[in-house]
């Protein structure tokens, strides 16, 4: 609903300033223009319509009152308003760093340093006004790793185990294990070994977010990124994990009087990945949608004016 409303604003402008052209540069008590308060307010649909001016460089020049450019004014804070639209601290900060990020690739490289009357740089404004929301990306951060991490810590350590105490036990004579034939033996040391290095992975990514440096520019692609791989390999780990369990009970119980239990062990077997998908598939999907996704600026604009 949202969206569309900013399409019809985007509309909108386009419309009026076609009809009255000297209208787009018309600014007000603070020498705004239309593209200083779209960016104050964070109306994506209007400010992407600067791409299709032929004088874009000249609009996003503009200075106001207090010397700001049009990067010091995207460095305050979103209206709290717009701001709690989006869950979680981290992902708030992303949608922050996105917005500066694209003003940032249309005001001139001169504009990018200039300082306003206080002394002061865009980016210099960005960090003074994000501060607390930083804080509370990082915490949100390192609570979401260290309690996936003790997960995964917990399927290295029985992976591991299971690597060297394999069903069946071993041929005294000459030391293989002694289902070396079945292929359920195989299945299971593909996942454990799958489960093994997935959930490795899992906790060094986990680990690499506990010792970040939590700069703001972290929070855009680099934290999102260790996040995604670090759910992703913990999901994998644990799958592969329940297919290694089950592998391992159906091969003790190849008796056909015993194949009636095989059905409820596997679907006991899926209960852990449900849970795992229902709790922690929503964040991962979001993550991955807000780092790499399409995005709300569209900087392939026609021309218009």
């Amino acid at each position: 609903m949202e969206y569309v409303m900013q399409q019809e604003k985007g509309e909108f402008v386009v419309k009026v300033s076609k009809a009255n052209p000297p209208l787009i540069q018309l600014v007000t008590e603070r020498q705004w223009n239309i593209f200083f308060d779209a960016v104050d307010c964070r109306q994506a649909e209007v400010f992407i319509l600067i791409h299709g001016l032929r004088f874009k460089d000249g609009i996003a020049a503009n200075l106001d009152n207090f010397g700001n450019t049009m990067l010091h004014v995207v460095a305050n804070l979103t209206p709290s308003s717009k701001l709690n639209r989006i869950s979680g601290p981290a992902f708030q900060m992303q949608s922050e760093l996105k917005w500066f990020k694209e003003v940032e690739s249309v005001v001139s490289q001169g504009y990018r340093v200039c300082q306003n009357f206080a002394g002061m740089q865009p980016k210099d404004v960005f960090k003074e006004n994000h501060k607390e929301l930083r804080k509370d990306g990082e915490e949100w951060m390192k609570e979401t790793a260290a309690s996936c991490s003790v997960v995964g810590a917990l399927v290295v350590t029985i992976m591991f185990a299971a690597a060297f105490t394999v069903p069946g036990g071993n041929n005294q004579q000459f030391g293989y294990p002694m289902f070396l034939e079945k292929k359920l033996f195989i299945l299971f040391l593909i996942s454990d070994a799958l489960s093994l290095f997935s959930s490795t992975t899992s906790v060094l990514m986990f680990l690499g977010i506990l010792t970040s440096r939590y700069a703001e520019e972290d929070f855009l692609r680099s934290l999102p990124t260790k996040l995604i791989i670090g759910l992703s390999t913990l999901f994998l780990s644990i799958a592969t994990m329940m297919i290694a369990f089950s592998s391992t009970i159906l091969l003790m119980l190849q008796q056909k009087s015993h194949s009636w239990i095989y059905l409820p062990i596997i679907m006991l077997a899926s209960v852990p990945i449900t849970l795992f998908v229902w709790l922690q598939f929503p964040l991962l999907v979001h993550m991955i949608s807000s780092t790499y996704g399409p995005g709300i600026f569209k900087r392939k604009v026609k021309p218009w004016l």
